[in-house]
């Protein structure tokens, strides 16, 4: 027999029915998830943290205070979002659009993100690809790459640990 690990909410957080929030996973002071949001297996999300409806968050994802992930954003397992990181979902936003459309965008398994970062819609974040803090995404992030400022550039490749391995852009790890 398994041991049962519910999941902790927070009395002032919002978990909408019809959120699915995995084992273990804990949803901290005044952070609000969406109906039709998911959730995985261990995860913290942090204080003041705004996930919308129809956003996936993998396993044993961090998402630190204050971040907003809003629809059409997909988390893989084992990611770490910064503070305040900003993830859109409008290419062309404006207050009001009858034929709106959510963009996309996929962070891979193992990257992390910066405090403070803004990953513009419609990219894809590497698998244990590195965003510094602050930076502004607005392409597709490699496997493996570190990248910062804004927009941001490539900085150098880096392993699993986020360990810098090399700083030869034409040399990407194997």
């Amino acid at each position: 027999m398994t041991e049962s690990n519910p999941p902790f909410v927070h009395e002032t957080a919002l978990v909408e029915d019809g959120a699915v929030l995995g084992d273990g996973t804990k949803v901290w002071m005044n952070a609000q998830v969406r109906s039709g949001a998911h959730v995985g297996e261990g995860c913290n999300i942090g204080k003041n943290v705004f996930v919308d409806a129809g956003v996936s968050i993998g396993s044993r994802v961090k998402i630190q205070n204050n971040v907003s992930v809003y629809a059409g954003v997909t988390i893989e397992d084992a990611v770490f979002v910064g503070p305040s990181a900003v993830f859109t979902n409008d290419m062309y936003p404006r207050a009001t659009n009858d034929d709106w459309e959510i963009t996309p965008t996929l962070i891979k398994e193992g990257s992390s993100i910066g405090a403070n970062a803004t990953i513009v819609c419609g990219n894809t974040i590497g698998r244990f690809a590195m965003v510094g803090a602050g930076s502004v995404v607005t392409r597709d992030i490699r496997d493996h790459e570190l990248v910062v400022g804004n927009p941001a550039r490539f900085m150098a490749w880096v392993d699993e640990s986020g360990r810098i391995t090399s700083r030869d852009e034409s040399a990407p790890p194997d």
